[in-house]
């Protein structure tokens, strides 16, 4: 049967991840796309030929390049892939199912435009009403919702080991609508694969029980993220360099990528934490001096007059940047250690470092009934509402409206683990 495309409409590049449990599918889902698609060397492919000797290629090989992920048959850190087709070009991220590496799937999701959590259908009893999810697929659709991935797609995956297709995808999609309803969360589309088989993945799936796109029509039409181009302007300070070292006489020129706004020459800036202000005499994108630099882009900032300015700060349009030391914000916690109220740790809000603690433990996220229950402490892979204290008062913004002036996050000063992802949702 025939089955209508989405309109593309984005040619830009798609960044997407795919999540989900342990054994779901994903490395093997990516590799399909790849083989399906063509984007494998030829010397991967012999070499992948001949491991199997003459049965089907294992493709999650094509992604679990660690020699622990071989070994294990898990996926361990985040890998990244490149394909294109016809229409679009895709930078995939396979993030670990485990939850042991939650962590590594909350750093691929931080930058991705959507997110393929898959679900594994011979998990699931498909004859409850309604099917009960796992814990890791809530989990992950969850953290991709907070972390303001734009698309969400859930893959119904090993269809080709169901008695009944049909029937086990029917009620698979209704669980996952009502819990997609519960949490809030925009689903662009439910969509049947079984990643081993092909089926659906580059090509429409022939059946009568089925009507919508292939996998990969659906990624093809889905939109990239768009930064906010026009308003205020806000810049982290990454790096400050001075050309012509040596002469005394040549300007610093301030570099750090745009987080929402566009910088041109003639602007009036503020730089924070100090507070002074100048004017853009120059702007420069690698290395070539432009017109204009806009948000989702590096730019080289270089001031009228010399500045204190230093990796860590800021540089806003005037008068539009409130700091504040106390702030309320969503904390996914991914350390083994648990979170504790009053405890020191050290924070980073963009490239700036300071130490701070959390003050209360307002709530912790029950990811099954999606309801918020009482915490004095939040454990490995738990999601809670809490309250930061920072030692200095920081130019934080809601995380709803910017991703960059609104997330931190939490490391261990006693072990130097990253043991936390903040979400700010506004000053306390």
């Amino acid at each position: 049967m025939s089955t209508a495309a989405p309109a593309i409409k984005d040619h830009r590049a798609l960044r997407f991840l795919t999540a989900g449990s342990v054994d779901d599918g994903k490395s093997t889902l990516i590799g399909r796309l790849l083989y399906d698609s063509r984007a494998i060397l030829a010397d991967q492919l012999d070499t992948l030929e001949k491991k199997a000797a003459g049965q089907p290629i294992d493709l999650s090989l094509l992604t679990d390049g660690l020699e622990a992920e071989r070994e294990q048959g898990i996926t361990i850190d985040v890998a990244y892939r490149y394909f294109a087709t016809k229409q679009r070009k895709f930078i995939i991220a396979d993030a670990p199912g485990h939850e042991q590496y939650t962590r590594n799937m909350v750093t691929a999701a931080a930058g991705s435009d959507a997110a393929v959590v898959l679900v594994d259908i011979t998990k699931l009893d498909t004859s409850a009403k309604p099917v009960p999810l796992l814990p890791q697929t809530r989990r992950h659709a969850l953290l991709a919702h907070l972390l303001r991935v734009p698309s969400i797609v859930f893959a119904v995956n090993k269809l080709d080991a169901a008695a009944d297709p049909a029937h086990a995808f029917k009620a698979v999609s209704e669980s996952l609508t009502a819990f997609a309803k519960q949490a809030g969360i925009a689903v662009a589309g439910i969509i049947p694969v079984s990643a081993l088989r092909g089926d659906n993945v580059t090509q429409p799936l022939d059946a009568d029980w089925y009507d919508g796109p292939s996998l990969l029509q659906l990624l093809e039409s889905l939109p990239a993220l768009q930064e906010r181009k026009d308003g205020d302007l806000l810049i982290p300070v990454q790096y400050v360099s001075r050309e012509g070292e040596g002469t005394g006489n040549q300007p610093r020129t301030l570099y750090g990528r745009v987080a929402h706004g566009r910088v041109k020459p003639g602007d009036e800036v503020q730089i924070f934490p100090s507070g002074q202000t100048a004017i853009v005499a120059e702007v420069r994108l690698a290395s070539e001096v432009v017109d204009v630099v806009e948000a989702g882009r590096s730019a080289g900032v270089v001031l009228d007059r010399q500045l204190d300015v230093s990796r860590g700060d800021w540089i806003a349009t005037p008068k539009t940047v409130h700091e504040t030391n106390r702030f309320s914000a969503t904390l996914a916690w991914l350390d083994t250690e648990p979170a504790q109220v009053g405890r020191k740790y050290w924070v980073r809000h963009g490239n700036r470092w300071v130490q701070a603690r959390i003050a209360s433990i307002e709530s912790r996220l029950d990811i099954h009934s999606l309801e918020a229950t009482e915490a004095h402490q939040l454990a490995v892979n738990e999601i809670g509402h809490v309250i930061v204290e920072t030692q200095q008062a920081l130019p934080v913004e809601s995380y709803e409206s910017n991703r960059v002036g609104g997330s931190l996050i939490i490391v261990d000063p006693a072990s130097n683990r990253t043991s936390g992802a903040l979400l700010v949702k506004g000053a306390a």
